[in-house]
Formats: structure tokens, C-alpha cells, sequence
């Protein structure tokens, strides 16, 4: 009789989309760090994030349980030992439905600022370690890195049809990403697109 096949797990996906549950579960500034920091950096435990924070680990250990209810992280079975938890991001991205922004529940509304903001935050904080270590860097990323803004006149379908087009071409970039290939490094990249008063 031949022996039963293991069946193919399927893969995790790439990226969660936000519902209201999980978004609640999400939107705080120290919940937000943390994953962040897990995406970033890899597994980790609660003390050793305390650290990285600059918070206690008994902060760090009650949001890092948080996140884990609502699906955000979870335990990394292949480390640790004895009592010493270690934990791991359970998807990499996360993506912000619009349908959020109608919600009216007040609740929700107020989990979308804090969300947000704090996004918006970590965009500048970003941005500004790049400008202060620019120069550690080789020279090669000196004409590399851009820090370019646009103006356009359109109506919300066309810049929702642009912010496709980019999301799709940077994913392009991703699947063909070749992560041991000479210079490699981590490359951020933010995406903002909004409307402006004239005046």
C-alpha cells in the first residue's frame, strides 16, 4: 500500500486586509512598533522588543498577546527555550480597505486616525534616519534614493486607477527581487497621494 503524501500547505498570504475587528486590534501606537518591528527586524521576544522600544516588557508582552488574538503575530516555534516566548510577524504587509473610512461606528472611525496617524509618523521618522545616515552609506545610493513630489489634477477614479499601476509595478519589483545579488539592502519605499486646497 503506498505511503500517504503529505498534502502542500497553502502559502501564507503576503498581506492582510484590514476589517474592523482587526483594525481595532491593531490601531495603537505601541501594537503598530511591535509588528513593525517583528516585519523589520525578524523574530524576537518581548524583552528583547522592550529594548529595541525603549518600553518595559511587561508593555511590550501584553500588546505582543494582542496582536497574536487578532492574528497579527504569532508564536516562532523554532526558538526559544524552556518559558522564553519567541514571536514572529504571521503576514508580512497590511492593507487598508475603504471601506473603513465609512464606518459608522465611532469606535472604528477613531482606530482609522490612530492608525493613520501613526503610519504617517513612521513614513517621516523614516525619512528623516535616511537623511541623518545618508552619508554611511556607499555612494552608489546617493543617485539611487528619491525624494520626489508631483502635482496632478484628478478625479478620485484616476488617481485610484494611478495608485494601482505603482502598487502593481512595485510588485513587479518584489517577485523579481534577487536578495543576494552585490549591494542588495532593504529598500523603503512610501506612497502618498491626496488632494490639496488651491489655496
Amino acid at each position: 500500500m503506498p505511503e500517504p503524501q503529505p498534502q502542500p500547505q497553502p502559502e501564507k498570504p503576503l498581506s492582510r486586509t484590514l476589517d474592523p475587528r482587526s483594525l481595532r486590534g491593531l490601531a495603537h501606537p505601541l501594537r503598530i512598533q511591535l509588528l513593525r518591528a517583528l516585519r523589520h527586524h525578524g523574530p524576537a521576544t518581548a524583552s528583547q522588543l522592550a529594548e529595541r522600544l525603549g518600553e518595559s516588557s511587561g508593555a511590550t508582552s501584553y500588546h505582543l498577546r494582542q496582536l497574536a488574538a487578532h492574528g497579527f503575530v504569532e508564536d516562532d516555534t523554532t526558538r526559544g527555550k524552556g518559558r522564553e516566548r519567541w514571536w514572529k510577524a504571521a503576514v508580512q504587509g497590511t492593507t487598508f480597505d475603504e471601506s473603513l473610512y465609512k464606518n459608522p461606528d465611532p469606535e472604528v472611525r477613531g482606530a482609522v486616525e490612530v492608525y493613520l496617524h501613526e503610519i504617517a509618523t513612521i513614513h517621516a521618522q523614516e525619512l528623516n534616519t535616511w537623511l541623518g545616515t545618508r552619508h554611511d552609506w556607499d555612494e552608489a545610493w546617493a543617485g539611487s534614493t528619491d525624494m520626489s513630489d508631483f502635482t496632478l489634477r484628478l478625479a478620485p477614479e484616476r488617481l485610484r486607477e494611478l495608485n494601482a499601476e505603482i502598487h502593481e509595478l512595485i510588485d513587479a519589483y518584489r517577485d523579481s527581487a534577487d536578495p543576494d545579488a552585490p549591494g542588495a539592502a532593504r529598500v523603503r519605499m512610501h506612497l502618498h497621494a491626496f488632494p490639496q486646497y488651491e489655496k
